[in-house]
């Protein structure tokens, strides 16, 4: 296997294993500050790390496409993801959002096939199909499902209709612009799509009354989710079709439930080792190098 593909699904993994670090992390956060300023305020944060990234090229000429595409993949993975999921996260158990979460893979492939046309081979079916079965047993195994909100698991499965639409719309995005200028613009995006939200619940709100540690917390959420995660996956989907990129989205939910036990004081049992087995063996499925057809 050449360097390139191995360097690319590494970083399209490293990417989603920072996205389920702070969807779990999240939790709190919600419990201290309102969604819509949240998310602002992570937007903000993300735009001043990136500002250098941000501003305007003299040399650089965005088509309108690109640009239509970049509002759509900020619309559906920044605004609508994060009011989905912290919305979500607030309102369902852990268990109910691993569940849903393990359904990104496969909601990957299909819009891939819909959007993209890109042709599903049997290895890749079954990998999807590995994560899904594997990530549903570790969340199905923790036994909370009965607690979980009606409300709160709706806007999971549109957290995850959401960052499947900016996983297939940012393999068309990755191939006229840098990572890291793709990050700046969708975050500015988002920044400006939040903005009335943001303020309309800043206004009033105690700042004072919010714990030292839920600011270093927001910062890590802004980052994470607004720059280290979003160039990663950028630059990993350089190198690999999106309908390969969406099996690395097992990150995402055995992330979480990582965070989960290292953080919340949960046990590995029979089933979570299921799980990782079988996210191990989709991500070998679809990263083992094709046989090449010899010349006739």
């Amino acid at each position: 296997m050449s360097a390139r593909p191995l360097r690319s699904y590494a970083l399209l993994f490293a990417s989603m294993a920072v996205v389920g670090s702070y969807v779990a992390l999240s939790k709190p956060l919600v419990a201290a500050l309102p969604v819509f300023l949240l998310a602002w305020l992570r937007f903000g944060i993300g735009g001043l790390a990136m500002l250098r990234q941000t501003l305007p090229r003299r040399d650089e000429r965005i088509s309108g496409a690109t640009w239509r595409a970049l509002f759509l993949q900020s619309f559906f993975g920044n605004f609508l993801f994060s009011i989905c999921m912290l919305y979500g996260v607030s309102q369902t158990s852990a268990t109910a959002a691993g569940v849903i979460l393990a359904t990104l893979p496969a909601m990957v492939a299909l819009q891939s096939r819909v959007i993209l046309g890109e042709r599903l081979a049997p290895r890749n079916l079954v990998a999807v199909l590995l994560a899904v079965v594997g990530i549903a047993t570790l969340g199905l195994s923790k036994g909370e499902a009965g607690q979980s909100s009606l409300v709160g698991n709706l806007l999971l499965i549109g957290a995850v209709a959401c960052e499947a639409a900016y996983v297939v719309i940012g393999k068309r995005v990755s191939a006229h612009l840098p990572p890291l200028r793709v990050s700046a613009l969708i975050n500015l995006v988002g920044l400006l799509l939040m903005t009335p939200f943001g303020l309309w619940q800043a206004i009033g709100f105690d700042f004072a009354g919010v714990a030292p540690g839920m600011w270093v917390l927001l910062v890590f959420y802004a980052l994470g989710a607004s720059v280290f995660s979003v160039w990663l996956w950028m630059s990993g989907l350089r190198g690999v079709p999106a309908n390969h990129a969406g099996v690395f989205t097992i990150a995402l939910p055995l992330a979480a439930s990582a965070v989960g036990v290292a953080f919340l004081g949960e046990t590995l049992r029979l089933p979570h080792f299921v799980a990782f087995g079988c996210a191990v063996a989709g991500v070998v499925l679809t990263a083992w190098p094709r046989r090449s057809t010899p010349a006739g």
